[in-house]
């Protein structure tokens, strides 16, 4: 196992700036994860960990040795990319060890390792196959095994899992899970999914236009993000936000909003420009409740497990509703929606989420 230390790593491509000044300290045996959206830098500081693309200003550590300038051949690292890149013509047991056979190890050991390895991720009866046998996922664990036969210090990930189906990427996810918990080794994986980013990290790097946003496990991005748009990228479906006008009381501040949004919250000095709630904390108002926000029903999807409303609160703003069940709501209703004290974010004018009272503001 090993740490990894960025320090004021900047990486431009001509007067394209791509990653500026990253801090981030992952520490040893941990799975932490990369997010963001496309264009944010992610591969990109992944490569930089690797070695396979140099800095351009800071430095890296891997176990508190500077490898800024050391050769990705020298870094103790193992990389699996989105591509299994395997070779055609080998069996697998040979694309598993071929990285070992130049290494001096003999014939007896390289196959005792291989395996070994075969043994962990499951594919033990498929060594003498060809990689064109083999499912996606099959081909992405010999992809992994191959990584793996090595013994790195520390393990890269970039989007594995994004060529395969639906049903193989929660497989799989399931066994990149199980793998972590078996061999201990430093992990860092980068996705675009955000339920491999919540169910496979320890912590979350939200990654936005080169910077990082936030760190943190999954429950503090989710529950205590630091602005809007770690809120509206963290969570599917995304946080609803309105724009609000802010009138300053004697306890808080009174928020006026489209869909007859009128209520008044108790927060410090900054004045709020904008809230948002997430879909599962919505409920449809019902004769008991006061709506604290209404709007017309667009469109009601019933995905079995659950059901999503969308509900147009202005013209440029529809929010969604997840339900238990939408029953006799019809398109074009007018309905009214309500939502827990604690469920409700805030934020100032520069996205910025307000500290307030945790049992009106943040869903803790």
């Amino acid at each position: 196992m090993s740490s990894i230390s960025l320090r004021s790593v900047s990486k431009s491509f001509g007067a394209v700036d791509i990653i500026r000044n990253v801090d981030l300290e992952i520490a040893e045996g941990e799975f932490v994860v990369f997010v963001g959206p496309s264009g944010c830098g992610k591969s990109t500081l992944l490569r930089l960990i690797a070695g396979l693309v140099p800095v351009s200003a800071g430095d890296i550590d891997i176990d508190d040795e500077d490898m800024t300038e050391v050769p990705a051949s020298r870094r103790g690292i193992a990389f699996v990319f989105q591509s299994y890149a395997l070779y055609p013509h080998m069996t697998i047991a040979r694309n598993i060890g071929f990285a070992l056979e130049t290494s001096g190890i003999g014939r007896a050991a390289i196959r005792a390792k291989v395996e070994q390895v075969a043994a962990v991720l499951k594919i033990g009866h498929l060594l003498e196959r060809l990689p064109r046998e083999l499912s996606g996922g099959q081909r992405q664990r010999v992809a992994i095994g191959r990584a793996l036969v090595r013994q790195p210090k520390v393990f890269l990930f970039d989007e594995p899992l994004s060529n395969l189906d639906t049903d193989l990427r929660a497989e799989m996810r399931v066994e990149i899970a199980r793998l972590h918990e078996d061999i201990k080794t430093t992990m860092v994986y980068v996705t675009h999914d955000q339920v491999e980013a919540m169910t496979l990290a320890d912590r979350i790097v939200v990654l936005n236009e080169g910077r990082i946003e936030q760190v943190g496990t999954p429950h503090d991005l989710y529950r205590r993000p630091v602005n809007r748009f770690v809120a509206g990228f963290i969570g599917s479906p995304r946080m609803n936000f309105l724009q609000v006008g802010a009138t300053k009381t004697d306890n808080g501040w009174r928020l006026n909003g489209a869909g007859g949004l009128d209520l008044t919250i108790p927060l410090g000095v900054s004045t709020p420009a904008s809230i948002g709630c997430r879909p599962e904390a919505l409920a449809v108002a019902d004769g008991g409740q006061v709506a604290r926000i209404s709007g017309e029903l667009l469109r009601a999807e019933d995905l079995g497990h659950e059901h999503l409303a969308y509900v147009r609160i202005a013209d440029d703003v529809i929010w969604t509703v997840r339900l238990a069940s939408h029953g006799d709501l019809a398109r074009g209703d007018r309905i009214g929606l309500t939502w827990p004290d604690n469920a409700l974010f805030v934020f100032d004018a520069e996205g910025r989420r307000l500290e307030g009272d945790p049992a009106v503001q943040v869903a803790a």
